[in-house]
């Protein structure tokens, strides 16, 4: 019985496309359904912060410097407003979180983790896909965290 299978490899590239599944030169594979998965998440995520972004720098711009007679109000806009910029700073980690994923995809190394070396569960990338260890060494460097 003869089975048909396609290899497809671009030069300049480190992916080699096999039966369906993306793999690097090095061996690893990802399905490319996961990755498409994964890149279309990281899109979405990426757009929603960079539109985040824009709204909070235009709402800071456009909120008049009001003279408050009451402190406690005044208090509370300075309180919002630091809110939302730790806020957006988080988002900008994210940002780059999400750049370095979609980079990864790129270059063929993304699934890799890069505490063990292994390959990242399917489940996980889908779920978090800037996520950059598997769920056991992201489990050991959490109980690192908490000592």
């Amino acid at each position: 019985m003869e089975t048909s299978s396609s290899l497809l490899y671009s030069p300049g590239t480190k992916n080699i496309i096999y039966n369906g599944s993306v793999a690097d030169l090095e061996g690893r594979g990802m399905d490319r359904t996961v990755l498409g998965k994964c890149r279309e998440e990281l899109q979405r995520l990426m757009d929603e912060v960079q539109a985040g972004a824009g709204k909070t720098v235009s709402d800071m711009t456009t909120i008049p410097e009001e003279n408050f007679p009451d402190p406690t109000d005044r208090a509370l806009l300075e309180s919002n407003r630091n809110f939302t910029l730790r806020l957006r700073d988080r988002e900008r980690k994210l940002l780059a979180k999400i750049k370095e994923a979609m980079k990864r995809i790129e270059d063929g190394t993304f699934g890799g983790c890069e505490g063990c070396g292994g390959e990242i569960g399917k489940k996980r990338l889908v779920a978090r896909p800037v996520t950059t260890l598997c769920i056991d060494c992201k489990t050991v460097a959490e109980e690192e965290e908490g000592r």
